[in-house]
């Protein structure tokens, strides 16, 4: 990829642009902009060479999107599963044809060598996130990471740290907080639409009966031919290979996320989209709460986060317990959607599920301006990131806002698995006077892995 606009005049390549960055420790912040599809056709020279690592169904979707995007050729995929990686190959061909120009990797590094290559997607399981995002920020590559993009506090500032000291445009892929609608509630609710909030509620899921994913052993099984599973399973602890770590049983299951090993259960399932939405609605995107409040202390019915600046988050299992354990909405309420919250303020209440947006009094959608109370699927979240890469502007979800998101689920899963209250400093990321929780803020690599 040449120049971007910016720098076009100075011959300034995007390669000498993010070298500068480095030193600079610059970064600056970019509108959202009409993506490329609208402007018509990119010239080869200007189209950003990409590279995906990992395509089982969520990389197959994200890689038949990139393939139909003008502003970006792919040339590079990565997978330890050949039958995907081969399968992969043929979408590549079938999009730009036999002499594609793309190659077909077994191990990312390899990947990552490759001074051609400007940016990569990481759709592997949540305990490759860190990882990957850490090692493509150090080989100067820019970064769409899925959420949650790590499995601990400390993986999660690991990431920040290399992303802002190599220059990296980073973008978090969730992309539920770019549907227009979900933006235009959110910021009803950020600048006061609602009053003073009191209240939001998300759903967090239960896993095999609690609400933190577990790591039973499961029985060896021979590794399918043609698939690298000590590579699978590279940082995590070391589990024999088994069909429910691998093998999609439907259309958008996560087989792994149950294990504590390789997912984050409730988090990886939607609670990161629910959290980016709810604490960019609060204004506390890039920060965090100060107390996460166990059900079992009595002050609430579920485990509840406490801001600072007053409002309270309630994890729910479903949308009836806003009636019958909290009793802030009417039973006449229509409560639908797995992602989003509900937002309880001085004024009123909405929603920004992926369902119909509801709320009251009516008043407030004239407020908001929402004639359409659907949430349309379409958004400019990819697009986004692929104009930051040329801007050398900061995303939508940048690398904060995706650590902070998954930081909430962390936060989550370590007063559930204490059994008790927390204090929590957002600014330090530490628990106060606690060295039990404090020290569930990280965990070790499989050798020889290294963050």
């Amino acid at each position: 990829m040449s120049a971007s606009a910016g720098s076009r005049g100075t011959g300034v390549s995007r390669r000498d642009f993010v070298a500068r960055a480095v030193g600079a420790g610059a970064a600056v912040a970019a509108p959202w902009i009409v993506p490329a599809r609208a402007r018509g056709a990119v010239p080869p020279s200007e189209r950003i060479t990409a590279g995906v690592i990992g395509v089982g169904i969520m990389g197959r979707g994200i890689l038949g999107y990139y393939l139909s995007e003008p502003a970006i050729r792919i040339i590079a995929v990565c997978e330890v599963d050949r039958v995907r990686r081969d399968a992969a190959m043929q979408s590549v061909q079938a999009a730009y044809g036999a002499t594609s120009g793309c190659t077909a990797y077994n191990d990312y590094r390899e990947m990552l060598a490759r001074p051609d290559l400007d940016a990569v997607l990481i759709v592997t399981p949540d305990h490759w996130h860190a990882l990957q995002a850490v090692h493509a920020a150090q080989a100067g590559k820019d970064v769409y990471c899925e959420k949650p993009i790590s499995l601990t506090i400390a993986e999660g500032r690991r990431i920040v740290e290399a992303v802002r000291s190599h220059g990296c445009v980073f973008q978090t892929g969730t992309q539920y907080r770019s549907a227009p609608t979900i933006r235009r509630v959110c910021d009803f609710v950020r600048r006061g639409g609602l009053g003073k909030v009191r209240h939001a509620f998300c759903l967090w899921s239960r896993v095999e009966g609690g609400y933190i994913p577990v790591s039973h052993p499961l029985p060896a099984e021979p590794v399918p031919d043609g698939l690298d599973w000590n590579l699978w399973v590279g940082p995590a602890p070391w589990r024999p290979y088994n069909h429910r770590f691998h093998r999609n049983p439907m259309t958008e299951v996560v087989p792994w996320a149950f294990n504590d090993d390789f997912g984050a259960a409730s988090v990886t399932w939607h609670n990161s989209h629910c959290a980016d939405v709810i604490q960019y609605a609060l204004g506390v995107e890039e920060s965090g709460p100060v107390e996460i409040i166990h059900p079992s202390s009595g002050r609430y019915p579920t485990l509840t986060f406490r801001y600072a600046h007053g409002p309270l988050l309630h994890l729910v299992d479903d949308w009836g317990a806003l009636k019958r354990q909290y009793g802030v909405v009417p039973e006449d309420a229509r409560l639908e959607g797995s992602f989003g919250g509900v937002f309880v303020g001085e004024r009123g209440w909405v929603t920004s599920m992926h369902a119909r947006i509801e709320g009251h009094p009516p008043s407030i959608f004239d407020e908001m301006g929402l004639r359409n109370r659907g949430v349309p699927g379409p958004n400019n979240h990819h697009a986004n990131w692929l104009e930051c890469i040329r801007t050398r502007g900061r995303t939508s979800t940048g690398e904060e806002i995706g650590h902070r998101s998954a930081s909430l689920g962390h936060l989550a899963h370590t007063a559930f698995r204490l059994g008790r209250t927390l204090s929590w400093d957002p600014a330090t990321e530490t628990f106060a006077r606690d060295d039990a929780a404090n020290r569930l803020r990280s965990r070790a690599m499989r050798e020889p892995w290294r963050l």
